[in-house]
């Protein structure tokens, strides 16, 4: 059985039961700010749990695609991916435990035909929250699984929700297949994660809602919620050690294979982790990129995420010894698979490449001066929140990438504290504050502050070669790279670039102290040519030899501190205006 047999299998035995097939959802949540993605089946329907009518019905089904970030580090082990299909049942205040139940085991062992003696399942102990669910394990005897075979776990296992911070939870009772291994221990059971006995599906009785103080409100609308994953479920009926050995996987991971040149069938643990992570992490992004509401890779929220996604795949490659840009290949791969049922996929196939390829350019600038900064930073034994921090501002490195090599290179991290900073950077990103600081900068470390420098002998530059009328029209700058816009009608000529790129660099070779001036707008704007209107009646003027300009960031103090000065790239951005990007050796 494929997984496009499962799904069609669940549909049409729902549908038989009187349930309605229902869309699949974006992976990005329209109207809720607690949760950056669509984390399951229910998400979109939270509305609906909480008692508003859904139009088709009282009893839904369908297969949703999800991203959870929560346990990413558990991707490389065989069975864990952050995007994954799930295929769900639900009930808005229509049947209950007996009838999801019933059905559960019908499916598995009528249609599955899955030998219901190696059926075990799982069900809530009870704590202060709710009571102990002995409903649901009469239920599971009743059908014919043994007392033996049933098992009560905590909230860490059988408790299911909020999706975010509130919201409709309860109670849930787990599925799992026993795979005939031997025992890890005498106390092994499931739940386990030695391999012995698998999940296959989940069904939560949603009784509660969760209040913004915590506390657990009693529905008057009980609802079912059932979630059955596609990649899990079929690598155990296709008898597979692996998520990644199915057919909507092995393909990717086959082509990451031939790019890192692996022929050997016996993989050690730490290649093939690394294989599983490039895999799962850029199938990932790639159904971000083709989302409905697709965003593209920042620092900030979804785009974060997918960040983070593209950057750890990058990383994982290097240490393949895959050196050349790859992302687009495993992109097409992604694409091809999953055409078919995602036809979004193909229609935003050129901007899902062109935004892979763009950030693993921008990664690959600094991954090698970053991985030289960490082991700098590494020699003594702990990586501070704030060093933590600065390999993310300077050089786009995840916490995830830092978290890595800190194992790898023995060493501990502040990860805490490394939390804090990101909230302060997140909390002024969304107050507007993020690259709009004084003099256009989000943040003062030392490569922004480069690049800043850059920017000033860049616009210089720009009119010694193009004309004195040449204005700035806006600036980005990150640790990473100068985007410069100005204005100009046309695009400029090799030539032109290189005279450009000549004039910088003779400024950084001569080795010029840059000067800071106090004075008032009116003595500035007689030596250094703005268009710009300030509030103040002082601004500092930076003076770089013959380059004056009136700025409030910070700058180098030295102009060789730049090293060397590059134009990455050109384009027109609007009517008579043009925009450079450039990055500094």
């Amino acid at each position: 059985m494929k997984s496009s047999d499962l799904k069609k299998k669940y549909i049409e035995f729902f549908k038989k039961k009187e349930h309605e097939e229902i869309i699949n959802s974006s992976l990005i949540p329209e109207h809720d700010p607690s949760v950056l993605f669509t984390t399951a089946g229910m998400h979109p329907l939270v509305p609906f749990l909480l008692g508003q009518k859904h139009p088709q019905g009282k009893r839904l089904v369908n297969v949703q695609r999800c991203i959870r970030t929560g346990d990413i580090e558990k991707v490389g082990n065989p069975m864990h991916l952050s995007f994954f299909e799930m295929l769900g049942n639900w009930s808005f205040g229509n049947y209950w435990k007996k009838q999801a139940i019933e059905w559960s085991y019908e499916f598995l062992t009528g249609i599955l035909k899955i030998d219901p003696s190696t059926i075990h399942v799982t069900c809530f102990a009870g704590d202060k929250d709710s009571v102990r669910d002995e409903e649901t394990a009469d239920i599971w005897q009743e059908v014919g699984i043994p007392r033996e075979r049933i098992y009560f776990l905590g909230k860490k296992d059988n408790w299911w929700g909020p999706a975010g911070a509130t919201g409709p939870c309860g109670p849930d009772t787990e599925m799992f297949i026993d795979t005939g291994k031997e025992k890890c221990s005498k106390t092994c059971m499931p739940g386990c994660n030695c391999g012995k006995y698998f999940e296959v599906w989940n069904d939560v009785f949603m009784q509660y809602n969760k209040t913004e103080k915590g506390e657990f409100e009693p529905l008057e609308q009980k609802n079912v919620d059932t979630g059955m994953g596609v990649e899990r479920t079929i690598a155990m009926l296709q008898g597979k050690k692996s998520v990644y050995e199915i057919e909507t996987l092995a393909p990717i991971i086959d082509k990451v294979k031939e790019l890192a040149k692996i022929k050997d069938k016996n993989l050690g643990e730490l290649k093939l982790k690394s294989l599983r992570i490039i895999t799962d992490h850029l199938r990932a992004a790639v159904f971000i990129l083709g989302d409905e509401r697709g965003v593209v890779p920042s620092n900030l929220d979804q785009g974060y995420i997918l960040r983070r996604f593209v950057r750890r795949a990058i990383r994982h490659a290097k240490l393949l010894k895959i050196n050349e840009d790859f992302t687009t290949k495993i992109a097409k791969i992604v694409i091809n698979i999953n055409k078919k049922n995602y036809p979004l996929l193909k229609k935003k196939e050129s901007f899902i490449l062109k935004e892979i390829k763009k950030e693993e350019e921008r990664f690959r600038r600094t991954l090698e001066k970053g991985l030289n900064r960490f082991k700098k930073m590494a020699t003594d034994q702990l990586i501070s929140g704030r060093e933590a921090f600065f390999l993310f501002q300077s050089f786009g490195f995840p916490i995830e990438i830092t978290k890595e090599l800190a194992v790898e290179q023995g060493v501990k991290i502040d990860e805490k504290a490394f939390h804090l900073e990101y909230k302060k950077h997140q909390e002024l990103s969304r107050k507007g504050a993020e690259k709009k600081f004084k003099g256009g900068l989000s943040d003062a470390s030392y490569e922004t502050t480069r690049l800043h420098t850059a920017a000033h002998l860049l616009l210089y530059a720009l009119r010694k070669v193009l004309g004195k009328e040449i204005m700035q029209k806006g600036s980005n700058i990150t640790p990473e790279r100068i985007r410069f816009d100005f204005n100009f009608d046309r695009k400029l000529t090799d030539n032109e670039i290189k005279k450009i790129e000549l004039i910088v660099n003779k400024k950084i070779k001569q080795a010029i102290n840059v000067e800071k001036k106090e004075m008032s707008v009116k003595e500035a704007k007689k030596i250094a040519k703005s268009d710009f209107q300030y509030k103040t009646d002082i601004v500092s003027v930076y003076v770089i030899g013959d380059c004056i300009e009136i700025c409030m960031g910070p700058h180098v103090k030295n102009t060789s501190e730049l090293k060397k000065f590059k134009i990455t790239k050109q384009e027109a951005v609007a009517g008579g205006v043009r925009r450079i990007r450039a990055v500094l050796g």
